[in-house]
């Protein structure tokens, strides 16, 4: 398999953490997002939304969407499965998951804030207070889910799931932002945890083969 990924997209850091749980080895292609190139061809040849990731797969079929590669992963190399057996813990699991991908990313990711401060003329504190704030609701929302679950090592359960890949890129991006991080014991117990493991820490943008400063 190959792999097209920035090496600070939260949403490739989730890819490749799935892929180091499962041990599945892959190339690992860069697309620089921040210099455009995934805009540009040859990538923008082969990804029909032009984003990372994308995962490429052995018999030449593409990929998209770090959630729905993640879990086309869970389904075709079940161990150690991502999601848990039960349909209730699934849909624990996905609802933490989807505060990160679908609540506090989009507001946040790069095209965005490249928007606000480009088309909108943003100036650069405001638009970091924007990531801010956005970041801190959402990691909120994340605790109080947890809250409300059995206490656990990881996010849901004594395993990484689904959950534990989006929460530690976000977090990860959010500390880059100077994003308080306080007031969530829950959170950031599961992030911390996750980061012992050779899969997280192995996998982080520092450790990417196009890591820059």
């Amino acid at each position: 398999m190959k792999l097209y990924n920035y090496f600070r997209s939260s949403a490739s850091y989730r890819v490749r953490i799935a892929l180091a749980l499962k041990g599945l080895p892959y190339d690992y292609e860069a697309v620089h997002i921040a210099r455009g190139d995934h805009k540009k061809p040859p990538f923008a040849d082969k990804s029909a939304d032009m984003l990372v990731p994308m995962l490429e797969l052995d018999d030449g079929q593409r990929l998209s969407q770090s959630m729905a590669i993640i879990e086309f992963l869970d389904e075709t190399h079940p161990e150690p499965a991502l999601l848990p057996a039960d349909p209730l813990g699934r849909a624990r699991v996905r609802a933490l998951a989807e505060t990160v991908a679908c609540e506090i990313h989009p507001l946040n990711n790069l095209r965005v804030l490249k928007y606000l401060v480009r088309e909108l003329k943003v100036e650069d504190e405001a638009k970091n207070t924007w990531y801010r704030h956005w970041v801190r609701e959402g990691l909120l929302a994340f605790e109080r889910q947890l809250a409300r679950l059995p206490a656990s090592t990881y996010c849901y359960g004594e395993s990484p799931t689904l959950a534990d890949c989006c929460l530690v890129p976000q977090i990860f991006n959010g500390q880059r932002f100077g994003c308080d991080m306080s007031g969530l014991p829950r959170t950031m117990a599961a992030y911390e945890a996750c980061m012992k493991l050779d899969a997280f820490d192995s996998t982080q943008p520092s450790r990417c083969p196009d890591a820059e400063a």
